[in-house]
């Protein structure tokens, strides 16, 4: 059985022309320990804090933890499906690693809209994943957003 992601928003595109500055959009998403091996076999990131629990037990976090590049990759679905969506490219991702994602933890990634430049089709976005009422990864992305006048 697999865990799907709750989005606020139907998956789509919104062209740089409709944006607006606050917008926002997010999934949720529950962290499956298939997700983590699944993450560890694509990437080659085998560190046993993600697979051992043993290992991990006696480690900063006292159990095992998610991928960090796993739960960002959380906010570049946002991107790519919500907000600005399909035909969007990243052009750069700042990530500041704040807390431990655990098995079973359910992510809120979120992104908001605080910059358009129109001429250049380039969009700040600002990013954040929490678990609950707890920030675990922040940072701000630039993205090229489709644009009904080219795509």
């Amino acid at each position: 059985m697999f865990a799907r992601a709750i989005d606020n928003q139907p998956r789509g595109t919104i062209c740089i022309e409709d944006l607006e500055i606050g917008m926002t959009r997010y999934l949720l998403k529950t962290v499956t320990d298939r997700d983590i091996e699944m993450f560890a076999e694509v990437s080659t990131d085998r560190n046993p804090v993600h697979l051992d629990d043993a290992y991990a037990q006696d480690t900063i976090f006292q159990g095992r933890i998610a991928h960090g590049m796993l739960t960002a990759g959380l906010i570049s679905a946002v991107i790519g499906e919500q907000l600005p969506g399909h035909g969007t490219v990243y052009l750069g991702q700042s990530l500041k690693f704040m807390a431990p994602v655990r098995p079973g933890d359910t992510v809120r990634a979120e992104v908001k809209v605080t910059a358009i430049d129109h001429a250049k089709r380039r969009v700040t976005l600002e990013t954040h994943c929490a678990v609950g009422n707890t920030v675990v990864l922040k940072g701000e992305a630039l993205v090229l957003a489709p644009s009904r006048k080219f795509d």
